[in-house]
């Protein structure tokens, strides 16, 4: 992958990243985290992909060979 491909897929992951933190946000507002505790850890695990993702693309992004 080029740098500037690492670049537009981790941008759209930083996209995915916070609109996975606003509606864990409202998950946890609205009490559904205790009430949908398989579905909330789905949105956690999605979460934590997507971080682990997007810093593989941007360490391949500096990493011009």
């Amino acid at each position: 992958m080029q740098p500037e491909e690492h670049e537009q897929v981790a941008l759209a992951l930083e996209t995915l990243i916070r609109e996975t933190q606003a509606t864990i946000a409202r998950v946890e507002k609205h009490g559904l985290d205790a009430s949908m505790p398989e579905d909330y850890q789905a949105l956690l695990d999605i979460l934590d992909s997507a971080i682990k993702q997007q810093r593989e693309h941007t360490m391949g992004m500096l990493n011009k060979e």
